[in-house]
């Protein structure tokens, strides 16, 4: 199965009926699509919308109905359009119960870095910063590796999101922790050994 699948499948176990839920850019979108029957919950656009649905199917898309990243959202009945004023005032309001977000690095104390880009020009970091500090809850949807190299490392060599650690971290071999500021390693993907996701990860992994 695809890593990106696996890892959405598994942080759409972690939404619960009722909560506000904004998604970011790339993997975290196709949490969505993935949401267990009988679970409603409200995905927010940081660009302002409440009520994004599932990516449209090919050729329903509308180019005006994006999300933060300018990729094309659905919106569910009953959906609510706003500005930016009140949408960034809902994340630093500290309104949204969850928010999920794409990573570049993530130390062994749970700081994330996930907006400068190595060689490439960035506009800025975007909401990412206002998200992993409003946001009651702060999950980090990624790849465990990226071209061999592990993406949890000892220290993040990018430039820090936020002074905040996250809460979760899943990739398509693991879900990591952070209690007390420490990488712990809580549950391996299906098929994959403990020893596995230490070979590809470069922070020290406690046990739960």
């Amino acid at each position: 199965m695809d890593p990106q699948i696996v890892i959405a499948q598994r942080i759409a176990h972690e939404l619960r009926d009722g909560m506000l839920v904004n998604l970011g850019i790339g993997i975290p979108t196709l949490v969505a699509n993935y949401v267990p029957a009988g679970v409603h919950v409200f995905f927010q656009s940081e660009n302002g919308l409440i009520g994004t649905g599932p990516v449209p199917e090919q050729g329903m898309a509308l180019r005006w109905l994006t999300d933060a990243g300018g990729k094309p959202v659905t919106a569910l009945p009953g959906a609510s359009a706003f500005d930016s004023a009140m949408s960034f005032g809902l994340i630093r309001g500290g309104h949204l119960d969850l928010t999920v977000l794409g990573g570049l690095q993530v130390d062994q104390h749970g700081h994330l870095a996930n907006w400068m880009v190595p060689g490439k020009m960035v506009p800025g970091m975007g909401g990412a910063m206002d998200l992993v500090t409003g946001a009651k809850r702060v999950i980090v949807a990624m790849q465990h590796t990226a071209k061999g190299r592990p993406k949890i490392v000892r220290e993040c060599s990018l430039p820090l999101t936020s002074a905040r650690p996250v809460d979760l971290v899943v990739t398509e071999l693991a879900v990591i922790a952070f209690p007390a500021g420490q990488a712990t390693l809580v549950e391996t993907a299906e098929g994959v050994s403990v020893e596995e996701v230490r070979a590809a990860t470069e922070a020290e992994l406690a046990a739960p």
